[in-house]
């Protein structure tokens, strides 16, 4: 597609605070869920549960995402959010952690050693260029790479479509899955025909529109609902709402200080052990190496986007340290190591605004909003019907970006075909391994594959 702003471009002040807010929106649910799901980790004893702040992890993003703007001299128009692929390694710091203390500590160890694998790469890739890079991974690899990092994702957008906000004393949501769906099915066609039909600025935040659209219908069921006691129509849980002025209205109903992980890893360097530190280094650094193959795969799909080879300029050292360095920023303030986000992609895909001045006033929005209680607030109160219906757009462009790479490739051959079909089957098929306590994931996995047969097909093919 056309973009209406490009890399360089700087939209008027308020107009791009009205763009941040929709990036923001588009990837602070994923941001936010990673700690909320190492929450349930705990010691090995059991005795104490740790627990991470979601507005800390916030932060980190908005942290790490300014170091990777650095890194690739405003260049690349991608934000870092908080990676699912080290959920294991995080629990896994925890798990062997004596402490609490030592658990936290453990998470900006694992990300530090993290991302100097990226670090060691960039040097390489320094040295001898990303040539063999695009040899090994061609369109009819990373094509189908690509697309089912978006279809990998559809059944958790499904998910979340059929789920309202409010929950029952089991953790089940009440409201009726049929209002759910409804819920969500107006969020995604309000977005679709705002960013399909809609002028200048309204075609710029279809997001935005479509989630305030869907959250106002939810709340008329949620209200109906309240009042006459039906609980199938209880679509919105205002809850968060409601913890802020617990204890009466003061400045905490305002101001929310996050819980930043180094506060909590303090003093705790004297509880180190060679055999934690190696557990640690098995824990993250294989993964490290997983999400690499991702790193290449979303700087791929952003570039066919932009049109603009992101591997060459800044160059994928550049790109390569800033996710590196700016994973390492964010688990050193939320716990959570950073990636480069699809979600973010997407929504730079769909609204065609690919300034970096965006990116870099999402990054200080998010900083700033994690310290805002009401915001943070508003957020954790959105149903996931809304954000499955959004979720719908975003997942499916990105499936969507991978097969337009695919279009460039001759399926009339066989050994394309092999390859491509070895691709979509083992990634939507979801074939994961597991080393002990290393997962290699289904895209991982399904990439591999692909460029191994690609290999044998591409050698035979030749001889």
């Amino acid at each position: 597609m056309k973009l209406i702003y490009g890399i360089k471009d700087k939209p008027k002040f308020g107009q791009m605070i009205v763009f941040a807010i929709q990036q923001l929106l588009a990837i602070m649910a994923a941001t936010l869920v990673v700690p909320v799901i190492t929450n349930g980790s705990f010691l090995s004893d059991g005795a104490t549960h740790p627990t991470m702040d979601p507005a800390a992890a916030l932060f980190g993003a908005g942290v790490g995402t300014l170091v990777y703007v650095l890194f690739t001299k405003a260049s690349s128009p991608v934000f870092l959010g908080s990676s699912f692929a080290f959920l294991g390694s995080m629990a896994a710091a925890f798990a062997g952690a004596s402490t609490v203390a030592l658990g936290y500590l453990g998470l900006i160890i694992g990300a530090i050693l993290a991302g100097l694998v990226y670090v060691v790469i960039s040097i390489l890739v320094k040295a001898v260029g990303v040539g063999w890079l695009n040899k090994l991974m061609p369109a009819v690899v990373i094509g189908p790479t690509v697309a089912i990092i978006g279809l990998s994702l559809a059944a958790n957008a499904i998910g979340d479509l059929q789920t309202g906000g409010v929950k029952d004393e089991s953790g089940n949501a009440v409201a009726a899955v049929l209002i759910c769906v409804l819920v969500g099915i107006v969020t995604l066609i309000v977005t679709t025909v705002c960013s399909t039909f809609g002028k200048k600025m309204v075609k710029l935040i279809p997001f935005i529109i479509g989630i305030l659209a869907g959250y106002a219908v939810a709340t008329v069921f949620t209200v109906i609902g309240n009042a006459a006691g039906i609980d199938a129509l209880k679509v919105v849980s205002f809850s968060s709402f409601g913890s802020l002025v617990d204890g009466g209205v003061g400045l905490h109903t305002v101001i929310h200080l996050p819980d930043f992980t180094f506060l909590s890893a303090f003093g705790a360097f004297g509880e180190l052990s060679g055999s934690y530190l190696g557990a640690i280094a098995l824990a993250y650094i294989p993964v490290a190496f997983v999400v690499f193959a991702e790193h290449v795969a979303d700087h791929k799909n952003i570039s066919s986007i932009i049109e603009k080879d992101l591997l060459d300029d800044p160059g994928l050292s550049r790109t390569l340290l800033g996710d590196g360095v700016g994973s390492m920023a964010g688990a050193f303030f939320g716990g959570c190591p950073n990636t480069t986000y699809g979600e973010s992609i997407a929504c730079v895909a769909i609204t065609g605004n690919a300034s970096v001045a965006t990116i870099i006033t999402t990054a200080v929005l998010a900083i700033i909003v994690s310290f805002f209680a009401p915001f943070v607030a508003f957020v954790n109160s959105i149903p996931s019907c809304v954000m499955g219906g959004v979720c719908i757009a975003l997942y499916g462009f990105i499936a969507v970006s991978g097969l337009k790479m695919v279009q460039k490739v001759d399926l009339e051959e066989n050994r394309n075909l092999f390859v491509v079909s070895t691709i979509l089957v083992c990634g939507i098929g979801g074939l994961s391994l597991n080393f002990g306590a290393v997962t290699i994931t289904s895209i991982a996995t399904a990439l591999i594959l692909g460029i191994i047969v690609n290999q044998i097909l591409g050698v035979k093919g030749k001889k």
